[in-house]
């Protein structure tokens, strides 16, 4: 019955940023003067539907998301309040505003879990192997607290573990230590010894978690930080899809985020536990949700301001702009493209559970 409880919940929380995206593009469009046609609440058959002024509201029968639907979206269809007769920035604006809604979204549930912390855990050196080369004032300190790992900012614990054990034959290590941050580049991966005496393969360094006070300043710093986190896993997650770091094999879609939500809902010690973890995980999805549609690919709103920008520059160059069916052309052919990597990562997904 629980599994059920969660697999809804899921369902729930998917459908409930979708939703939210399209309001991040209605408000934006409202704003901006564009005439919306119709805002609808979920997607099928319309459960119920009122007109007020020019926009249709509509609840529809699936929970799954939503649509705005902008009047002149795909074409010029005459109207001076249309959106293709609006400028770069109110077209930019009103692209971009569903992922920042999302980023918004996140941004509210990790303040109101961070609400009530106590502390927060963040990285710092205990110590390093003998076998490690920059020991002393010009090297690693004891205290010193882990700011960067190869370029990524290491904002909580085990960031830096993290992007270390992705680190291949060497890394560069920045700390802060007084304030100053001193950076270490080139730190080759050898044979180097625990604290325990046992030998292994990696960089000398020895991590261990400090705790910052749960204050005021430092709940607001924090919640930022963590937003920011989620976006910069993204970045490296995608890094690391490209380089061969990880396979898509490894990816997971709707069918495994839900599955994921099921399991940290099913072993979560109390029902309070429970909300706490999937409203972690539903924020997570919501800045990944932001990140991900910015990205410059067709069929996502990134895609269409990267579109925006080559307009511009075509513009300037040729003083025309690029045909609008040919950018309907690599929209749609980039819309099959990103359904059927989805439909393998879900495909993917549904053999791992049976497996």
């Amino acid at each position: 019955m629980k599994g059920i409880i969660y697999i809804l919940a899921a369902i729930l929380i998917f459908g409930l940023l979708v939703a939210l995206h399209e309001l991040g593009h209605f408000l934006a469009a409202k704003f901006c003067g564009v005439r919306v046609n119709e805002f609808s609440i979920g997607m099928g058959p319309a459960l119920w539907s009122r007109k007020h002024g020019e926009t249709q509201y509509s609840l529809r029968a699936f929970p799954i998301g939503g649509f705005c639907a902008l009047e002149g979206e795909d074409e010029d269809s005459g109207d001076q309040r249309s959106l293709s007769r609006q400028g770069f920035w109110k077209k930019a604006f009103i692209f971009a505003a569903g992922a920042g809604m999302n980023f918004l979204t996140g941004l509210v549930i990790l303040l109101a879990l961070y609400a009530g912390a106590s502390g927060f855990y963040v990285d710092q050196i205990s110590g390093t192997a003998p076998e490690f080369p920059y020991q002393g004032e010009a090297g690693l300190l004891p205290g010193d607290r882990i700011y960067k790992i190869n370029g990524y900012r290491t904002y909580f614990s085990g960031d830096a573990n993290l992007f270390l054990s992705y680190s291949r034959d060497t890394a560069d290590i920045e700390v802060l230590r007084d304030g100053v941050r001193v950076h270490l580049r080139d730190i080759p991966r050898q044979t180097c010894t625990s604290t325990d005496g046992a030998t292994y393969q990696g960089f000398g360094v020895y991590i261990h978690a400090v705790q910052e006070p749960g204050t005021l300043g430092n709940k607001l710093r924090y919640t930022w930080y963590q937003a920011l986190d989620f976006v910069q896993l993204v970045w490296f997650s995608l890094v690391q899809l490209f380089t061969g770091g990880v396979s898509v094999q490894e990816l997971s879609g709707p069918v495994g985020i839900v599955s994921t939500i099921t399991q940290v809902g099913e072993s979560s010690q109390t029902a309070l536990m429970a909300v706490q973890n999937i409203a972690f995980l539903a924020a997570l999805i919501a800045v990944n949700l932001a990140v991900m549609n910015l990205l410059p690919v067709p069929a996502l709103d990134g895609g269409r301001i990267f579109f925006l920008l080559v307009d511009q520059a075509s513009l300037l160059l040729f003083r025309r702009k690029v045909p609008e069916r040919y950018q309907a052309y690599v929209n749609t052919a980039g819309f099959v493209v990103l359904m059927g990597f989805m439909l393998l990562v879900t495909l993917q997904d549904v053999f791992k559970l049976f497996r």
